[in-house]
């Protein structure tokens, strides 16, 4: 099944990042499968100059290639403008002007069916009157779409069945940017990607996703979201660890850790995706 890795352009690929589109690699190249590149940049105040190629640079070095051109979100808009556009049309979305300080004070007095820090539907509920005095105060809207805490159940290839309520969340952020939630979404249909495997990190967001999809009609993949590489204290692999990057361990001991790591029999030298067992070690928790 097509494949693919998609890292923002925001900061270096540290050891866990390589070793999540290591993984992605190796299942599509063991299946004969494309395996594509994308940089998800649309978020402009934090993509820095010189990042792209860095990242690129070291997905080579740990033997990570990719078919055909690497794909730029920020050269998609059109494409999200059109998707947002169906959702409008549809009645799906309505303007959003609550602040994070509002949604957080909304949320935490809210009952019901959402989850923790879900937004609650406070601008669903504005009357017109009150609709036009927000637009009126000159702060520009972000769009929701309206998923009124729809249930969503998929299969996981790591974690097994996932269930999660949806709540309506943010589509087109009030700068005009696509959200992350709607723009994976029709990248991923639009480029014919059929497994994605990432982090755990973004298991819960798949029901926000894969409820997109449905609206649109567009195919969803299937999803296997692996473990985190974690620092000695528990949390999240990160700089104050030491060690984490390219920039700090030789290309070559990198790719031993994550053969050892994945539990995987493989010449670091070449990783060679035809001798990758059926159910690596990170595959069966």
């Amino acid at each position: 099944m097509n494949g693919r890795y998609a890292p923002s352009p925001t900061g270096t690929l540290h050891l866990g990042n390589l070793r999540t589109a290591l993984l992605a690699w190796l299942f599509a190249r063991s299946a004969g499968s494309r395996f594509l590149m994308r940089m998800e940049d649309l978020d402009a105040g934090r993509v820095r100059p010189g990042i792209a190629e860095e990242q690129l640079a070291d997905l080579a070095a740990v033997g990570v290639d990719w078919d055909g051109e690497v794909s730029y979100q920020s050269q998609r808009l059109d494409l999200f403008a059109d998707a947002i556009e169906q959702l409008r049309a549809a009645g799906r979305v309505y303007e959003c002007f609550c602040t994070r300080a509002e949604i957080h004070e909304a949320a935490s007095a809210a009952h019901g069916p959402l989850p923790e820090g879900a937004y609650p539907g406070t601008c669903l509920r504005l009357t017109e009157a009150e609709l036009a005095s927000k637009r009126a105060s000159g702060r520009p809207p972000a769009l929701r779409v309206r998923a009124g805490a729809e249930r969503v159940a998929f299969t996981d290839r790591v974690h097994g069945r996932q269930e999660g309520v949806v709540d309506d969340f943010v589509i087109r952020r009030n700068d005009g940017a696509p959200a992350y939630n709607l723009a994976v979404v029709v990248d991923d249909a639009a480029q014919g990607v059929e497994e994605v495997v990432r982090g755990d990190d973004l298991l819960d967001s798949t029901p926000r996703q894969l409820f997109v999809a449905r609206l649109l009609d567009l195919p969803a993949p299937q999803y296997a979201h692996v473990p985190l590489v974690l620092g000695p204290d528990g949390d999240r692999l990160a700089k104050r660890h030491g060690g984490v990057t390219l920039r700090d361990v030789p290309a070559a001991r990198a790719r031993a850790w994550m053969a050892e790591t994945l539990g995987l029999d493989l010449d670091p030298e070449t990783f060679a995706p035809g001798l990758l067992p059926r159910e690596p070690t990170i595959w069966r928790g």
